[in-house]
């Protein structure tokens, strides 16, 4: 599979016979499960605390702290590369009509106006959580129809910020 971290890092990763294949090297890392979003490894003689901040199955990204630093992660397996090869990614991709919080936070600016056209991963707004700013990127290409909320507004968890 494709995993792709803060839109920069692109790595292949295969797990098979308890093997972590990272790039085509072997990795051997100790883990220990703390709950149902925390983890704890140890890679390299370097201790690192993993928590899940949200998860967007449906997207197949993460976004995820490690020792503090909010990393956004997306994962491609082999049949989003299939799909990809044969052109039909794009053909089968939902239109997206809003875009939702991620997380409960404070809305610390929007950076799009009603009637705007975006393109797929422009920024539209920056909502603070967890003492973190955090771009929240247009999904799709389109055009804003409505905006829900404005600077200083405080959102709920899938509170409904921006229709396309």
């Amino acid at each position: 599979m494709k995993v792709k971290v803060n839109d920069h890092y692109d790595f292949d990763i295969e797990v098979a016979n308890k093997v972590l294949r990272v790039d085509g090297q072997s990795i051997s890392v100790d883990s220990a499960i703390l709950s149902e979003k925390n983890m704890h490894l140890i890679y390299q003689n370097r201790s690192y605390q993993i928590e899940l901040v949200s998860e967007e199955k449906a997207e197949k990204s993460s976004v995820i702290k490690v020792n503090g630093t909010v990393y956004h992660v997306t994962i491609q397996d082999q049949y989003d590369l299939l799909l990809k090869q044969l052109g039909l990614d794009t053909a089968m991709a939902s239109k997206v009509q809003e875009i939702k919080a991620p997380m409960p936070g404070l809305v610390l600016s929007v950076l799009v106006e009603e009637g705007q056209e975006v393109n797929k991963g422009d920024n539209l707004l920056v909502l603070e959580a967890m003492k973190m700013e955090n771009i929240i990127k247009s999904p799709a290409t389109g055009t804003i129809k409505k905006i829900l909320i404005r600077k200083g507004h405080k959102v709920e968890k899938n509170e409904i910020l921006i229709c396309f």
